[in-house]
């Protein structure tokens, strides 16, 4: 599919972030075991991540595990474990040959210690990279992100009147990028799920019933007109937002 044409869809967001949400029904709608739902919301990632470029979205954030997911059974953990490391494997050259950074928020304590190794190689093999960043939320929880922000404040001995909103984000996984403009959710829920708590405060939130693995190159069309579509205001009046961008 070709395509939008930017110049009617106004701009595009420089920074998308996505739950990926629906998989273990999108296969229990099938017959089949949750973990196939996760090797079809893998596989269509990929689409994904080369759209996203394609528009000149900078940079593309997805919450693939969260700090609570190791409450689910465990063999769907080893099989989600399991996964991932076989899909950086298959995976690794062809997005660092297509210009993707790859970044990890989020924490590797009780990661099984050759999944952290070769995450930690994709990071570096792709450090250099451009075209897109890829933020891959894996053992990641908002709330986790923020304490460990601030223990780390504390460990190097900030004041409290150093202590600002521009100082936290500095401390954040995310720091050195704008906060998501759109955080797409699947599936159909509303929640936030304690996904990027501080850097989305003005993101707009985009939900659709559409279960992640089905969430396609059209899908991600839908979304971005709506954003095109929004006025994002930061807190003024709807008439200093015109006057700013007049």
């Amino acid at each position: 599919m070709p395509p939008l044409d930017l110049p009617n869809l106004g701009h595009v967001p420089e920074h998308i972030a996505i739950i990926l949400d629906g998989n273990g029904r999108w296969a229990k709608k099938r017959g089949l075991p949750r973990l196939f739902g996760h090797q079809a919301g893998t596989q269509n990632l990929r689409g994904i991540v080369d759209e996203c470029a394609g528009y000149g979205i900078k940079y593309l954030t997805i919450f693939a595990f969260s700090t609570e997911n190791w409450k689910r059974p465990p063999d769907e953990v080893s099989g989600l474990m399991a996964l991932l490391e076989d899909r950086i494997e298959h995976w690794l050259l062809q997005l660092h040959d297509h210009g993707v950074q790859l970044r990890h928020l989020g924490h590797l304590e009780g990661v099984h210690s050759r999944l952290a190794e070769k995450i930690q190689n994709a990071i570096e093999l792709t450090r250099n990279n451009t075209r897109i960043v890829l933020n891959f939320a894996f053992n990641y929880g908002g709330r986790d992100e923020i304490v460990r922000a601030v223990q780390h404040m504390i460990e190097d001995g900030l004041q409290s009147w150093e202590i600002t909103p521009e100082r936290i984000s500095e401390y954040l996984y995310t720091a050195g990028q704008p906060d998501p403009d759109l955080i797409i959710r699947t599936s159909g829920e509303f929640r936030t799920s304690n996904f990027l708590v501080w850097q989305s405060a003005y993101s707009e939130w985009y939900f659709t019933p559409v279960f992640w693995p089905d969430f396609d190159e059209l899908e991600l069309r839908k979304a971005l007109e709506f954003f095109a579509k929004r006025e994002r205001r930061f807190g003024k009046v709807p008439e200093q937002v015109t006057t700013t961008a007049g």
